[in-house]
């Protein structure tokens, strides 16, 4: 059993790629966590575990790990950086009692570093600031440090919460400095870190003699021990046997018995007879258990607050796969096995919602990540799916519909910001501030309903030639405007079902951008590319070239097509119109339209 004093519980918060999970990488390492001949010695972002996470190198979920320091246990929850995820950020920071704030030295605070500290420091958690990546050439330590310092300003909620101390660190290279270091090249390690960790951070607020009592912040879940319920213990000990209360959301206690205790060593669960107040653990043997439920002695069954979570600003439509080629590349194609797996998602995705519409399900996330994340997760998995557009969720208040904002900050080169700005324009958008950087670039930070950010990134990313960088954050609600006019271009569509033979592509390459490549398979009414026009065009791209026995001087020449646009899943969910769907598969991403005939299309238009 660990005495409380010598407990830790710390989360990483940070923005996109300042460096978070690479720290928690050089923490675990210098902790002697590992034997020096593991391979995690050699491995990076050793806590995003998934294959999603390591492709997109962003943490989509938030993990446990615990380093032992001299006599002191440090957990380390290493919270997701994307405003997508603030639900796993909103519900982790629950465990901890303080944070390290890593920032990007080049680049300061951005728009998610305001959201992860703001609900640091609503919860009352320490702040520890680290600047990371301070070897990069263009760093701006002092200039990071005070705009470090008017953030905190702008957001602490007392006046203790000002004072907090600078590290300095290089995350890639495991080392750090309590001041900012002359030379860079002289040997140094984690050691400044460990020690704020335990002089700045303050021991949980525990009483061990107390009747048990934990919150449910997390839920996993292994084919040999089924659920595991993971939260902080707010007082007492329990041990393998007990029999406890569980208290769900209707308030009413229900008996159960704890299976067996874990802790955290390291990036393990270890097996315990007891484990006590202030620390964070897992428990077995408590299948009613949710995120949200409060565990107690039965003697005392108290109920810990629920815990608030933002609510949903986006909704899509899934359901099963309608297209002429459904069954044809997933094993999991039914709305059943699709409402399966939804309600399984819904006992660990907190901040997602599900309602179910007979075949059809309305899924509301925190944003096109959130959801995407989701859709790409059940395609590896062997589902297949029909997606519609993203739609806004509003809400009524005083008599008025109000719609979600969101605060858009653009990073871009001088070359492109009147691109930017003209694009923005037509969305309505408010510029809110304009400022140069270190690197011929301009910051635009804009103020825009979330409903007209849909379909921009792309847009954008076109437009700069991929040099944009792109950062929102959900600020509240405005009274709704008016719809936009619809900004994309005319859709380019399969005429017949068939093969695309590159004769026939080249008609699409005359008219506008190809979606696709020789030798797709397609249908009627699927989507092959984007219209150099506003209207759609259908064109029939698995039409052959007429054989003769006269051979044209260069007309027979091999067929040269440019290389074709390859959407990915985000691009596609961000490119469909209202009138449109995503077919999605184990195998292909295909985009449709509702009605694939052009008769029905007509029909449905002349009845708007």
């Amino acid at each position: 059993m660990t005495n409380p004093n010598n407990i830790r519980n710390i989360a990483i918060i940070a923005h996109v790629d300042h460096g978070k999970t690479t720290l928690v990488d050089g923490l675990l390492k210098q902790s002697n966590s590992f034997r020096d001949n593991q391979a995690e010695m050699s491995q990076t972002t050793i806590l995003d575990t998934g294959d999603l996470e390591r492709e997109r190198g962003i943490t989509i979920s938030a993990k446990q790990a615990a380093v032992q320091y001299g006599d002191t246990k440090i957990n380390i929850i290493d919270t997701p950086g994307h405003a997508d995820f603030s639900g796993e950020v909103e519900r982790t920071l629950n465990m901890a009692d303080g944070v390290l704030l890593i920032v990007d030295a080049q680049e300061g605070p951005m728009p998610q570093t305001k959201f992860v500290l703001q609900k640091a420091l609503e919860l009352g958690l320490k702040p520890v600031v680290v600047i990371n990546k301070i070897d990069k050439r263009d760093a701006r330590i002092k200039d990071v440090e005070d705009e470090v310092s008017n953030l905190f300003l702008d957001l602490a909620t007392t006046d203790d919460q000002l004072d907090f101390p600078f590290y300095y660190a290089i995350g890639r290279d495991g080392v750090a400095w309590s001041e900012i270091p002359d030379d860079m090249t002289i040997t140094a390690d984690l050691t400044p870190i460990f020690e704020a960790i335990l002089n700045h951070i303050p021991a949980p607020q525990a009483d061990v003699d107390a009747p048990f009592q934990m919150l449910v912040t997390a839920l996993d879940w292994d084919s040999y021990q089924g659920k595991y319920c993971i939260g902080r213990v707010r007082r007492g000990v329990v041990k393998p046997g007990q029999a406890i209360v569980v208290i769900n959301a209707d308030g009413k206690p229900v008996t159960a018995k704890v299976d067996k205790v874990f802790v955290n060593d390291g990036l393990n669960r270890v097996e315990v007879a007891q484990a006590n107040a202030g620390d964070i653990i897992s428990l077995t043997g408590i299948d009613i258990a949710s995120i949200g439920t409060t565990l107690a002695d039965p003697t005392n069954p108290e109920a810990l607050p629920m815990m608030q979570i933002a609510p949903p600003t986006l909704q899509i439509g899934i359901g099963p796969n309608t297209s002429p080629f459904a069954g044809k590349e997933g094993s999991l194609t039914t709305s059943r096995q699709i409402a399966a797996r939804l309600h399984k998602e819904l006992e660990t995705n907190v901040g997602l919602l599900v309602d179910e519409r007979d075949t059809q399900f309305l899924v509301s996330g925190r944003g096109e990540l959130h959801l995407s994340v989701l859709i790409e997760t059940m395609r590896r998995e062997g589902f297949e799916l029909e997606v519609g557009r993203p739609q806004v969720i509003t809400k009524q208040e005083d008599g008025q519909t109000l719609e979600p904002i969101e605060e858009l900050t653009v990073e871009v080169p001088d070359e492109y910001a009147g691109v930017i700005q003209s694009e923005l324009g037509q969305r309505r958008a408010i510029i809110k501030d304009q400022r140069p950087t270190t690197k011929n670039t301009t910051e635009l930070i804009y103020e825009l309903p979330t409903r007209t950010l849909l379909g921009l990134r792309n847009v954008l990313l076109t437009a700069t030639k991929g040099t944009v960088i792109m950062n929102s954050l959900s600020t509240g609600y405005a009274p709704i405007t008016p719809a936009l006019q619809q900004l994309r271009k005319g859709a380019l569509i399969a005429a017949e079902m068939g093969t695309a033979t590159p004769y026939s592509l080249q008609t699409v390459e005359a008219r506008g951008t190809a979606y696709i490549a020789p030798g797709t398979k397609v249908y009627a009414g699927m989507v092959i590319g984007l219209n150099t026009r506003t209207e759609d065009m259908e064109i029939n791209v698995a039409k052959e070239k007429k054989l003769t026995n006269v051979r044209a001087s260069g007309s027979d020449d091999a067929i040269k097509l440019a290389p074709y646009t390859n959407l990915s899943l985000e691009q596609a969910i961000d490119f469909i119109e209202s009138d449109e769907l995503l077919e999605v598969t184990p195998e292909s991403i295909r985009i449709r339209k509702k009605h694939l005939s052009s008769h029905e299309r007509k029909k449905a238009q002349n009845k708007r």
